[in-house]
C-alpha cells in the first residue's frame, strides 16, 4: 500500500470561485478523475497537503486517498503552484486499482559522469528526454531511472533500450529512443584535429 495516505473532503463549490473560497480556507483544491466513475471536486488541508509534496514521493505515485472510512488508491497527476510563493493550488487525482498496469513519466538521471572519458575529454552530455514515459504496474512505479556513463565516449548515444528497467516495467511505446547523446565540445574537436594534423606531419617527415 501506499506511503502517503491524503484525508480529502468533497467540495460542494467548483469553478475559480469555489477554487478561492477553500484556498480561503486553509485548503488546497483538486479534483479526483479515472475510471468509471465522475470526477469528484475534493479538498486536502494545505498543511497536510504540503508535507506530502515536500516528501516527494507524491507527485507520480501511488497514493492512498481517504474520505471518512473510505479509502481509494491513486495517482497524483498533477500539481500546481503558484508562480510567486511556489505555493500548491491545485492538484488532480485519478483513480487506479492497486495493481493496475498504468502509464505515467518518470524521471532520468545519469551517474559517474567523472568516470566517462568522453566528459574529461570535454564532451558535453545532452539530455534529450529527461523523463521517459513507463507502463507498469501502478504499486511499482520506478522512483527514477539511472544510467551510469563510467567508461562513455564522445560520440555515444545512450538509447532507451541501455536502461535496465525493474520486472513488470517497459517503456509505453515499442521504439528504441534517443534518450541522451555524449557530444565532443569545439575546443576538443579542435584538440583533436590539431593532434592529427600532429600526426600527420610526422609520418610525412618520416617518409
Amino acid at each position: 500500500m501506499a506511503d502517503i495516505i491524503l484525508n480529502v473532503e468533497v467540495r460542494d463549490r467548483t469553478g475559480t470561485g469555489g477554487a478561492r473560497e477553500t484556498r480561503r480556507a486553509g485548503m488546497v483544491p483538486g479534483v479526483l478523475y479515472g475510471g468509471a466513475k465522475d470526477p469528484v471536486a475534493i479538498a486536502v488541508k494545505a498543511n497536510e497537503f504540503r508535507k506530502a509534496l515536500y516528501t516527494g514521493k507524491l507527485l507520480g505515485h501511488l497514493v492512498t486517498l481517504k474520505y471518512g472510512d473510505e479509502t481509494q488508491p491513486v495517482i497524483a497527476k498533477a500539481v500546481d503552484m503558484h508562480p510567486v510563493n511556489d505555493e500548491p493550488v491545485h492538484f488532480d487525482l485519478y483513480r487506479v486499482d492497486e495493481h493496475q498496469l498504468i502509464k505515467i513519466e518518470v524521471p532520468v538521471h545519469f551517474k559517474n559522469q567523472e568516470e566517462s572519458p568522453g566528459l574529461k575529454k570535454g564532451g558535453t552530455l545532452n539530455i534529450v528526454r529527461h523523463t521517459v514515459e513507463l507502463a507498469c504496474p501502478a504499486d511499482h512505479i520506478p522512483e527514477e531511472l539511472v544510467f551510469d556513463l563510467t567508461g562513455a565516449e564522445i560520440g555515444d548515444t545512450i538509447r532507451m533500450s541501455a536502461f535496465i528497467l525493474p520486472e513488470g516495467v517497459k517503456p509505453a511505446v515499442d521504439r528504441d529512443f534517443v534518450v541522451a547523446t555524449l557530444a565532443g565540445s569545439s575546443a576538443s574537436a579542435s584538440a583533436d584535429a590539431a593532434t592529427d594534423d600532429a600526426a600527420a606531419a610526422a609520418a610525412s617527415t618520416t617518409v
